[in-house]
């Protein structure tokens, strides 16, 4: 479920850890598109968290509008706190990819302990928010060894607003999860944005 976490939520996590994006701030772009979703499992069968398909649509998608996620994940081992996870972010300019920085938390950051983060988006004790109830997908650490399944959900998604830093173009996004140094999982999402 890690992997799925990262992959699956990632907009719904990023959206709720990062409430400023819906809110309109100077130098801030409206979100309309996203776009050439792609998707790629780095572990290179090693790690013991695989993402084994991921399906977005449509493409593009229109932001606000709805969203089409389905996705399997297996893992060989439970996953405990604390879990860590480094993102970076590349954006193309020309024929060269350039970091982005980590700013307020967005951007190419180091996040020490992912199941505290869902800890404080979902407190404990609190029921899993659908699809993730319905099909038996737990939302805080530990997660179990064993297969998780989404089939096609479907994801409203609301107006959006992106720091004026994150312009119009191609986006590459490689998420690595590890625990005491161990690389647990590792996933690459590639994707255009499109703001007004």
């Amino acid at each position: 479920m890690l992997g799925a976490g990262l992959a699956l939520c990632a907009l719904q996590l990023c959206l709720a850890a990062h409430p400023q994006l819906l809110v309109e701030r100077s130098g801030s772009r409206r979100l309309s598109q996203v776009g050439g979703f792609a998707w790629e499992d780095c572990g290179n069968g090693r790690d013991p968290v695989v993402l084994q398909s991921l399906s977005v649509a449509p493409d593009p998608i229109s932001i606000p509008g709805s969203l089409r996620v389905s996705a399997s994940v297996s893992s060989s081992k439970a996953m405990v706190t604390p879990v860590k996870a480094v993102v970076v972010v590349e954006k193309a300019l020309g024929d060269l990819w350039i970091q982005l920085p980590c700013i307020d938390e967005m951007g190419s950051c180091t996040y020490d302990d992912v199941c505290a983060m869902l800890d404080n988006l979902i407190p404990p004790g609190t029921t899993c928010p659908e699809p993730l109830l319905t099909y038996g997908i737990p939302c805080h650490c530990p997660f179990k060894a064993g297969s998780y399944s989404l089939p096609p959900s479907d994801f409203l998604l609301p107006d959006m607003e992106l720091p004026s830093w994150m312009t119009n173009g191609n986006y590459r996004v490689r998420v690595i999860a590890s625990r005491d140094g161990e690389e647990l999982a590792c996933v690459k999402l590639a994707f255009s944005l499109q703001s007004r």
